[in-house]
């Protein structure tokens, strides 16, 4: 798809790999190595069933895999750093040497991260935006990888929903740069389902383009969440028109990233969506 006339191309590093941002939606593929997620919890966590997964994601047209071995579904059971890497390592050992696209891994533990940079990750996804972990921005500065810098709290008390938002990913961004990650490999995240009510998700994704007023590239996570679960009162398995719906309107509102777990399906929509913005531009 050629970009729109006035429209602002930009390249995101990822060590070795780079990410063009701009010119289309890039879709951001869930392979989830854990046998408790929400949506595909045990399905992919032997690793030959994973490497199977990431093959397809990339043949329906993933940019980038996330590839997480905790779950961080509302209500989880933290695990130890080594039983994360325990299901990490196999996955990155095979996959990281012969993968097409950037691989990100999403992890809140710094020792897990440094450990997949060391493997050859491009993107370390944390949810708690370098805030949890003391270790993390550092580590992710050494390797010269890229971020993603999602927005979390611990309960769903705001006074300004918004502004709160936007407060912590700047105190994010902020502890990024002072660590020595570079402006051009940031990326953000409202952290859609973490720390919100489904109301307030809703909120968050009727206002969403309030968030372009940080210069960093937007991803947004929608793919499958408890927010339309709970909204339509729908089963995991039938949330892809609702994800598909959101996708779009994020899109609209100038997401650049979107994490899905339906790649095939969320790709054609984006592909239209594009088009239909760039005609506007």
């Amino acid at each position: 798809m050629e970009p729109a006339a006035g429209v602002n191309i930009r390249v995101l590093p990822c060590r070795d790999r780079e990410l063009l941002l701009g010119q289309r939606t890039l879709i951001m593929g869930i392979l989830n190595v854990t046998p408790d997620s929400f949506s595909d919890g045990g399905r992919y966590l032997k690793p030959e069933k994973a490497l199977e997964q990431a093959a397809r994601l990339i043949r329906e047209g993933a940019d980038i895999l996330d590839i997480g071995a905790e779950s961080t579904r509302p209500g989880y059971a933290g695990i130890t750093a080594e039983e994360e890497w325990a299901r990490l390592e196999p996955v990155l050992k095979e996959l990281l040497p012969r993968c097409p696209v950037p691989v990100s891994v999403d992890t809140q533990k710094a020792v897990v991260a440094e450990k997949a940079l060391n493997y050859g990750a491009h993107i370390i996804n944390d949810i708690w935006g370098l805030q949890r972990d003391p270790a993390m921005a550092g580590v992710i500065a050494a390797s010269q990888a890229a971020v993603v810098l999602m927005h979390n709290k611990e309960n769903t008390e705001y006074t300004d929903l918004l502004g709160e938002i936007l407060a912590f990913l700047e105190q994010s961004v902020e502890k990024a740069l002072k660590s020595g990650i570079k402006e051009d490999r940031i990326i953000i995240d409202p952290g859609i389902g973490f720390g919100k009510t489904p109301e307030q998700n809703l909120e968050v994704l009727s206002r969403l383009s309030e968030l372009k007023s940080l210069p960093y590239p937007l991803l947004l996570g929608v793919s499958r969440k408890s927010v339309i679960g709970r909204t339509l009162n729908l089963p995991v398995e039938e949330r892809l028109e609702p994800t598909i719906a959101l996708n779009a309107l994020g899109i609209a509102a100038g997401a650049d990233i979107i994490r899905v777990h339906d790649v095939a399906a969320n790709k054609k929509a984006a592909m239209m969506t594009d088009l239909v913005i760039q005609r506007k531009k």
